[in-house]
């Protein structure tokens, strides 16, 4: 394995047989190296190989600018969440997770503290990136002393919702707001909290979620089914109401018009989320 390029005494990219690039990582093993250089393979303590070139250049760039044991206990923690969450994450997280954590720790250690607005609705909409963004900071104050407060928990929670979801930070924190503005909707409507430990309300904000995501990106369900809209809107007619007022809101607000598709989903959820204890 030979150097391609240095980014500092204790990086360096290399390229496979297959013209593959990686970026090695391991205390002094690139320490007076340049390109062309065989590498002390024993010195190698991390291999990352991405994919997206734009994602392995922003994370080269990255690795030049913030200290390597950020980077690795940000690495401990995605493969925490891969467990937890059993999903496939964008690429990009190698790159704004370590980013986002070396400067919030230079940030409390700064004595700057960030209130996060959406902590309550964060900690209700993404639990198990929320409860990744615990064990986050459990990560950070063990390996650096740095103890994060509960807001910081919930920012990272938004690192993993995106990498989920593919968004930018800006789009995921507009889709968590509408999320919030209908939940709201619903919970006036119906003079009710949700049971936040229900299949139903976990359900209801899975469908938000992406229900949001096509808002933000302006695309629809395809087919309208009308005669089952209209099957749905007779049996749970209290839900449809409500979903017709959640429609007229984000018509007005954001100029997006619900499909006939569209509003059976959301009046089927409701309906769920909605019901009573015991209630088929």
């Amino acid at each position: 394995m030979k150097i391609e390029k240095v980014l500092n005494n204790n990086v360096a990219v290399t390229r496979d047989e297959r013209g593959r690039e990686s970026v090695v990582m391991g205390r002094g093993l690139a320490f007076k190296g340049k390109p062309g250089d065989v590498i002390d393979e024993g010195l190698i303590e991390k291999v990352f190989t991405i994919s997206d070139q734009g994602v392995l250049d922003r994370f080269q760039q990255l690795l030049s600018n913030i200290p390597m044991s950020h980077v690795l206990l940000s690495e401990r923690i995605i493969n925490y969440a891969k467990i937890k969450l059993g999903k496939k994450l964008n690429d990009s997280i190698y790159v704004t997770l370590p980013d986002h954590i070396s400067m919030a720790i230079q940030r409390q250690e700064e004595g700057i503290v960030l209130k996060n607005p959406l902590l309550w609705d964060i900690r209700r909409f993404y639990r198990d990136e929320y409860e990744i963004g615990l064990k986050a900071n459990e990560v950070v104050k063990e390996e650096t002393g740095v103890e994060f407060p509960e807001d910081e928990a919930a920012f990272i929670a938004l690192h993993f919702v995106n990498a989920q979801l593919g968004e930018q930070m800006a789009n995921v924190y507009d889709i968590t707001y509408l999320m919030q503005e209908v939940c709201g909707i619903v919970k006036s409507y119906f003079g009710i909290e949700f049971d936040l430990e229900s299949l139903d309300y976990y359900r209801f904000i899975t469908h938000l979620k992406f229900f949001a995501q096509r808002l933000r990106n302006n695309q629809h369900y395809e087919d309208d089914d009308e005669d089952l809209l209209e099957v749905v809107r007779f049996k749970h007619r209290a839900a449809y109401l409500c979903a017709q007022k959640v429609a007229a809101f984000v018509l007005d607000k954001y100029g997006y018009r619900l499909s006939g598709e569209e509003l059976l989903y959301l009046t089927v959820h409701i309906a769920r989320v909605t019901r009573k204890p015991n209630e088929p």
